[in-house]
């Protein structure tokens, strides 16, 4: 089964009210998708293919600046807000049970004024264009949580109440630009890729990519290629969704593999990890004790633990 494409102009970012046959008429597209595939396009959000070009020009940069410049702001420098910062080649592995994926990336995770940037100087309009675009994605997800809480006969605020502290340091949301270097394939070590097979650990994830590359498993077990598609929005179910729904909302796995021998292109992507608020405690909504409650901050620390060797 492929990924579909659902049209989400009703709730478009540039739209403030929305009929009640269009809210039903969209829930029961989204509800389709998430509890049989796990993944959909959405177009017309509202976002630009232009405001993404933005974004991603501005980390493009960055992530060519020399390692030297870029350490001052690695991951876990910032007490406050660990994730926040700059994640070097090889030193996440989101397959434990493989070498680290062969990739780079900038996690913006708060927006604390205290928070460490890359200096004008060496990267022009970058912290701007994160915290923008962080806002967009923001205001898109809770919208698509809005839905996604239609589709199933529940209350709006059984997702949002437990969503008001993204961009604050009590809540794990995170913007990750992500960047994959050319790669020499005769140098990879055994069973390395360019992001191992994982799922993702929250709520939803929203992700921006510049080329073909990932790959998400299907419910027979196969993995079929996303394609690119310009101007859309590529979102996807996150475990403790899954946990939370009881199973009806679907999370799955995914990867980016190696490129073709002798392909020398590189690859970047922007995805938004949406998680709920640290104390949030994430109990099935069905009344059911299918999975244990648990809090959205410790379940988010267990996995960065898994993922970066430190279980």
């Amino acid at each position: 089964m492929s990924i579909p494409v659902v049209d989400f102009s009703a709730c478009s970012l540039t739209v403030e009210d929305i009929s009640r046959a269009e809210l039903s008429h969209l829930s029961r597209d989204i509800r389709t998708a998430f509890t049989e595939v796990g993944f959909v396009f959405l177009d017309n959000t509202g976002i630009t293919q232009a405001e993404v070009d933005g974004v991603m020009d501005a980390s493009r940069r960055f992530f060519l600046q020399p390692d030297h410049l870029k350490r001052p702001l690695r991951r876990k420098t910032f007490p406050n807000c660990p994730n926040h910062g700059w994640v070097a080649l090889e030193t996440e592995r989101l397959n434990p049970q493989k070498p680290g994926d062969l990739k780079e990336a900038f996690n913006m995770s708060s927006l604390h004024p205290d928070i460490k940037w890359p200096s004008p100087e060496i990267v022009a309009g970058f912290q701007e264009s994160q915290t923008t675009f962080f806002q967009r994605c923001k205001e898109l997800s809770l919208r698509i949580l809005k839905v996604m809480a239609h589709s199933l006969d529940l209350d709006p605020d059984v997702f949002l109440s437990a969503h008001r502290l993204i961009g604050t340091d009590e809540n794990g949301t995170t913007l990750r630009s992500l960047y994959y270097p050319p790669v020499n394939r005769e140098l990879a070590k055994e069973g390395q890729l360019r992001c191992g097979e994982h799922s993702d650990y929250g709520s939803i994830t929203l992700l921006f990519q510049s080329s073909e590359g990932l790959q998400v498993r299907q419910r027979s077990g196969e993995f079929i290629c996303a394609p690119c598609v310009p101007g859309s929005v590529l979102v996807n179910i996150a475990d403790l969704m899954q946990r939370w729904t009881s199973d009806r909302f679907v999370s799955v796995l995914h990867r980016v593999l190696l490129p073709p021998a002798g392909d020398s292109s590189t690859r970047q992507s922007m995805a938004f990890f949406v998680q709920p608020d640290d104390e949030a405690v994430i109990t099935c909504i069905d009344g059911s004790n299918k999975y244990p409650p648990v809090q959205g901050g410790t379940y988010l620390t267990e996995r960065f633990n898994n993922s970066y060797g430190q279980a």
